[in-house]
């Protein structure tokens, strides 16, 4: 995979703003770029998800948004009522950060029913679930744990970071998709992805999204490449 492919950037791109300082006028601006550059999905606060469902759900274009985020460490009922609350104001998936530390106690079953709660309603409600294991946070071996347990949950993408506690690597996204080979669930890369470069390169590990705050830098970078190729 490659730019001479003419590839579809932005079709892979959840174009992020998660600052605790964003305000509405940030929100309607980042809406319109997703408009302008026809992004997968907005990735927004729950504060701001029905504001930005308004504004492009009927463009094509999904709102996501986010459960016990950065931490992870709420309880189950409170993350459930964050994603409950998020979909009912228009998001179509939602990005849940795992209990970390309830997985480096190695409390398997927690880790697993907070996900599966998680999961169950919004897959009743025909909403994508994410889920975000902070791996700057494990080690490789709990990496592989949290991948298991996150597929076992029936999760429908293991989110590599939230961005706050360090971001993507290529050689975490390599050991995830090993793990998750033939389980059906998808990768989503995520935190420090800043460029057209990195974009590639971590499609090309095995991601098949990325979630960036730098969307507008990265599609300005393929699409002056691609007329540079013309």
């Amino acid at each position: 995979m490659n730019c001479s492919e003419r590839l579809n950037i932005e079709k892979f791109i959840d174009h992020t703003l998660l600052r605790p300082d964003a305000t509405m006028d940030d929100i309607a601006r980042l809406c319109s770029e997703a408009e302008k550059y026809k992004f997968f999905a907005v990735c927004v606060h729950p504060y701001y998800v029905r504001f930005a469902s308004e504004m492009i759900r009927k463009k094509g274009i999904r709102v996501c948004s986010v459960a016990g985020f950065p931490f992870g460490a709420d309880v189950s009922e409170v993350k459930l009522m964050q994603a409950r609350r998020a979909i009912e104001d228009g998001a179509d998936e939602i990005d849940m950060v795992i209990n970390v530390g309830a997985l480096k106690d190695r409390e398997n079953e927690r880790v697993y029913e907070d996900i599966k709660t998680v999961a169950d309603e919004c897959h009743d409600r025909g909403c994508i679930v994410k889920v975000i294991i902070e791996a700057s946070l494990l080690t490789n071996t709990e990496k592989i744990r949290a991948c298991s347990i996150v597929a076992d949950a029936g999760a429908d993408f293991v989110k590599t970071s939230t961005g706050f506690g360090g971001g993507a690597t290529l050689d975490d996204v390599k050991l995830i998709k090993r793990v998750l080979t033939g389980s059906g669930v998808a990768i989503k890369a995520s935190g420090g992805i800043r460029t057209l470069n990195d974009v590639m390169k971590f499609l090309n590990a095995g991601a098949t999204r990325i979630g960036t705050s730098s969307g507008v830098k990265i599609m300005e970078e393929h699409l002056k490449r691609l007329k540079s190729d013309e």
